[in-house]
């Protein structure tokens, strides 16, 4: 027994959830065919294996065919879904988890030209900013139709088995009739407040016919849209007490805010170096004045703040939803009083950022996620223990460090700086990034639990590595910053490293010359401006840090607009010459011949790195494999097995950026797929 308010059961309805922890509805785009298939059920298993209450499937599965999948949602529309589902519900069944599913239509959060090209619909013809199509004004029949899909839908997941359906109603098509903003249309579905609700509660109505009284049934909608003639707070907390009044929802989900730009999305689902559970007294305030049972996500990233929402009362169920992406056996450290082995989650949100570029949910650190099929969250004990070598202590060197120890070997590692960290420890300079050196952190408190061996303010040579007796030596050593970009002054220039650490002094007049497209370029740029100083970013690509992505982005705008920075895409930086106490940057395009110049006082470019791997191809002629990766093993998941020196001693491997210029998570995904199977 225990006295944490997280490991209390609760009792919804006639279901009883064994914690107080859940996972909100979300979709990784894992599906296949628009079905949950066993990628996607090994997800949400691993999670139930962990030990969540409750997972909610589904970022809006789909109820209707002119609803097409924008994240490649779930297709909810179609009967082969309840096979599916089952096997999924059965399997987090078997692992003790409740598993429910959000149903929806998108309304106009979606785009004509995806699925089968039919028009989108909505009510009114405004499009959203975020998808940018134009809606077709709903009619009629549409209404009826579409009420009639949900609830076809909500029979389909009672029959999969479900423990109950969650109704998404905010930026999607049953809250675009709640909100003024959205709803153009006359009565009985525009108007007042009583017409604006009509549709949802005969929606509500229509699935209770199907599912009867005793299936849950909950809805996620926006309490307060924070928008000037949008739903107000005041007519939120009305909306809650008709919920309630109506009794056709056993609970409400609540979230703040407006979905339909990128910055009002991040302002909902905020990101690292915003503040945490920003809506969470908000959502007290609705349980308080409902005495519903009340749900609640949004950057809830830490077990004290999911904790904190219980003990104080504000939720009944706290939804901790990147954070298990991130680590998905919360409940069961903590249950075993291992709270600080929890892998945390660090904000970056390149989970929802690769999403809304259609990609798929990946944590930055922890590769496993999405891919448990081939990647377990678990480590196997190796069956013979070697002496592993890794020079670097970045992200990759420390997984590789971490991975290797779980498996049993006996790890040194050599770091040429004072600490660890590599790239993350100089990004984390920055206030707005400064929760990245967790992944370090984390990884550096593992490696310590498991004996490894840190050697710091070591740059090892390769007879420094060769006096260690390896039996195999793995180069995470990274790279450097690239600057050789121009036809001519390459001298002039300082790189976008030499700010982030302060080793040169900001200008008054800079050129910012991005090609890599990352958060450096951002970040250096922020710091300049930040002294006063007049700043132009400048790219050659069409759009500018795309490898920031959306949500990222919204910070870095709100605060370099402020700061009159200048954006300027297509043009890219030829040569620099002096000029007197300044700088002149010529600049060129891609699209044609013609030519700029820019008077300035400080060019800085951020152009990637290049390798930093001398000491690899020292040590390469000595190794048994000769530094040759099989790729075929390595990405299937089977043993390096290459042989082309049989005399060699150890055998030899880079990884990270040490190969080339990546990413934090390639770097970690590198390390865990090699080292897992050594």
């Amino acid at each position: 027994m225990t006295n944490d308010p997280l490991l209390q059961p609760y009792q919804l309805k006639h279901l009883t959830l064994r914690n107080r922890i859940m996972i909100s509805s979300h979709e990784p785009a894992y599906p296949e065919d628009g079905m949950p298939k066993e990628r996607y059920r090994a997800y949400h298993v691993e999670r139930a294996k962990g030990g969540v209450a409750l997972t909610m499937t589904a970022g809006s599965a789909s109820v209707s065919r002119d609803s097409p999948p924008a994240f490649n949602n779930i297709l909810a529309w179609k009967d082969e879904v309840v096979g599916w589902m089952k096997q999924l519900v059965d399997e987090c069944h078997d692992h003790g988890a409740a598993v429910m599913i959000q149903l929806t239509h998108l309304g106009r959060r979606t785009r004509w030209d995806k699925g089968d090209w039919l028009p989108i619909v909505s009510s009114s013809h405004e499009r959203e900013a975020a998808h940018r199509a134009f809606p077709k004004q709903v009619e009629d029949w549409d209404i009826a139709r579409i009420i009639e899909d949900y609830a076809d839908a909500a029979e389909r997941m009672k029959a999969a088995g479900l423990d109950g359906i969650e109704l998404e109603s905010y930026g999607h098509f049953m809250d675009q009739f709640w909100s003024p903003l959205t709803n153009t249309l006359e009565a009985p579905y525009g108007g007042d407040l009583d017409n604006r609700l009509r549709f949802a509660f005969e929606t509500l109505e229509a699935i209770r016919e199907r599912v009867g009284p005793d299936f849950i049934v909950g809805i996620r909608y926006s309490g307060d849209e924070m928008l000037p003639g949008g739903v107000s707070r005041e007519e939120g907390l009305e909306i809650s007490r008709r919920l309630k009044k109506s009794g056709l929802v056993d609970f409400l989900n609540v979230i703040r805010g407006h979905i339909d730009t990128d910055p009002a999305l991040t302002d909902v689902i905020p990101i690292q170096g915003m503040p945490s559970a920003p809506h969470l007294d908000f959502a007290g305030e609705i349980r308080s004045e409902t005495a519903l049972p009340t749900f609640h996500a949004a950057r809830i990233p830490d077990v004290a703040t999911a904790r904190h929402a219980i003990a104080s009362g504000k939720l009944d169920m706290v939804g901790m939803t990147r954070a298990h992406m991130t680590e998905p056996h919360i409940v069961r450290k903590i249950m075993e009083g291992r709270e600080e082995t929890i892998r945390p989650c660090v904000g970056a949100n390149y989970c929802l950022d690769r999403i809304y570029q259609g990609g798929e949910a990946l944590c930055i650190h922890n590769p496993s996620t999405g891919r448990e099929l081939t990647m377990p969250h678990r480590v196997e004990k190796a069956d013979d223990r070697k002496r592993i070598v890794i020079v670097g202590a970045g992200p990759a060197g420390m997984e590789a460090a971490r991975v290797a120890a779980e498996r049993g070997h006996d790890v040194v590692v050599h770091e040429a700086a004072n600490d660890a960290g590599g790239q993350i420890r100089l990004t984390a300079l920055s206030k707005r990034r400064s929760e990245m050196i967790s992944i370090i952190d984390w990884r550096l408190a593992e490696c310590t639990r498991l004996g490894v061996t840190f050697h710091f303010n070591s740059f090892a040579d390769a007879d420094a590595v060769l006096a260690e007796d390896p039996d195999i030596v793995i180069m995470a050593t990274g790279g450097l910053p690239h600057t050789e970009v121009l036809d001519e002054g390459g001298d002039l220039v300082v790189s976008a490293w030499d700010i982030l650490a302060g080793d040169v002094k900001a200008g008054s007049d800079v050129l910012v010359y991005d090609d890599a497209g990352d958060h450096a370029g951002l970040q250096a740029a922020e710091i300049i401006a930040a002294t006063g100083a007049r700043v132009e970013i400048m790219t050659p690509d069409r759009t500018f840090a795309p490898e920031v992505m959306g949500m990222n982005l919204v910070p870095y705008m709100r605060s370099m607009q402020k700061l009159d920075v200048a954006f300027t895409v297509t043009w890219r930086l030829k040569s620099v010459r002096g000029d007197g106490n300044g700088l002149i940057a010529t600049v060129g395009s891609d699209y044609g011949d013609a030519t700029r110049e820019r008077r300035v006082d400080q060019v800085v470019v951020n152009h990637g790195t290049r390798p930093l791997d001398d000491i690899y191809f020292e040590l390469k002629p000595g190794a048994s494999n000769l530094g040759e990766m099989d790729y075929e093993a390595f990405v299937s998941g089977h043993p390096q097995t290459v042989m082309r020196n049989p005399e060699g001693r150890y055998r030899l491997f880079r990884i990270g950026d040490a190969v080339g210029a990546r990413n934090t998570h390639a770097a970690i995904y590198d390390a865990l797929r090699l080292v897992r199977n050594l």
